[in-house]
């Protein structure tokens, strides 16, 4: 989470200390629900014409968490709010907060598109962290990590609830295999919570890239009790047992393909491991699907649309069980709380 707030900060520095003409675009596309939409450019300075066209669509109900939405124009405005003490900056920022309390469903998940959405948008959603996004910025806020030390103690109290039953909808979903912890899905079913297909090529599996967003979430987690460590030590298993070695993915040249370009996997022993981002959920093998949503063996049996256009291979884990995980295992190791005092 620190490394989001320093990206933030970043972002804040990038504007003119004068005008902040970033944080005036972010105010801009706030909607009167309290979320923002996706993928707008947050750097970009509005013209009169176009804050003028932003004010009538502010009654849109196209907010969203998916790409970073929402929680990241609220990380935002709190480091500008408190390098500026704008009554408005806080204001957005409350709203911001109200609007994600008000969003989470009765299980304690989040779904990608809210107060309206439909398909898979309705569904849980870890896929491109969004559920887990929301849940980092309010355990911030309930522990009142700054730059959220102005947030009233009734709405920090009230993110504290929410984050306690975020945690218990992310154990509930944990997909068990033979009565064993292993991962997440991307998607879960808002009703069940058993694993669900995004888009087309999103299939029900487990999930080598987001999982490991949830574990990391989990760590922070102070004294974690039987339940938690168990979640965290079982996908660590999970990771460990999935990882894919001697192998890399490369983009070559390929003049008879579309933009000339292709990506292949190839051999490397030297190679250090990656994950897939999909994981069948019976036998553990790497999925790869094109838009027709039918299961493939490798990345070379999809058509080459959806080979380049997508992440599904990485090195998603690797810091995870490299630095996280040791650093997690010695905090928590019996005796660690006394011996730190």
């Amino acid at each position: 989470m620190k490394l989001i707030l320093i990206s933030m900060v970043g972002l804040w520095s990038c504007a003119c200390a004068d005008d902040t003409p970033i944080v005036e675009t972010v105010l801009a596309y706030q909607r009167t629900c309290g979320g923002w939409p996706k993928n707008y450019n947050r750097k970009r300075t509005l013209a009169l014409r176009e804050r003028e066209q932003l004010r009538k669509q502010r009654s849109r109900v196209d907010t969203t968490i998916d790409n970073g939405a929402t929680y990241t124009e609220i990380r935002l405005l709190a480091v500008a709010f408190e390098a500026s003490e704008k009554p408005n900056y806080k204001t957005a920022v409350l709203k911001g907060v109200e609007y994600l309390l008000d969003g989470q469903l009765e299980n304690g998940g989040w779904s990608q598109n809210f107060p309206e959405g439909r398909g898979y948008s309705r569904e849980v959603t870890f896929n491109d962290n969004a559920m887990v996004g929301v849940m980092n910025l309010l355990k911030d806020i309930a522990d009142k990590t700054p730059p959220f030390d102005f947030i009233p103690a009734s709405i920090r109290d009230r993110a504290a609830s929410a984050v306690k039953r975020g945690i218990s909808c992310i154990l509930r979903s944990q997909v068990f295999i033979d009565g064993v912890p292993t991962s997440w899905c991307a998607q879960h079913d808002r009703r069940t919570l058993a694993p669900c297909r995004g888009r087309s090529y999103e299939l029900p599996s487990l999930s080598g890239s987001e999982s490991v967003g949830i574990v990391r979430f989990l760590m922070r987690i102070e004294k974690p009790d039987p339940n938690v460590r168990r979640a965290i030590e079982g996908a660590i298993a999970w990771f460990k047992r999935v990882e894919l070695t001697g192998i890399r993915v490369e983009r070559k040249v390929e003049e008879s393909q579309p933009g000339g370009v292709d990506t292949v996997v190839v051999r490397d022993l030297s190679a250090p491991p990656l994950w897939a981002r999909f994981y069948d959920m019976h036998t553990n093998n790497p999925i790869f699907s094109g838009r027709d949503g039918v299961p493939r063996a490798s990345l070379a049996e999809i058509p080459h649309e959806r080979r380049n256009g997508y992440s599904w291979l990485g090195p998603y884990a690797r810091g995870l069980l490299d630095e996280d995980w040791p650093r997690w295992r010695t905090r928590n190791r019996p005796g660690a709380e006394r011996s730190a005092k």
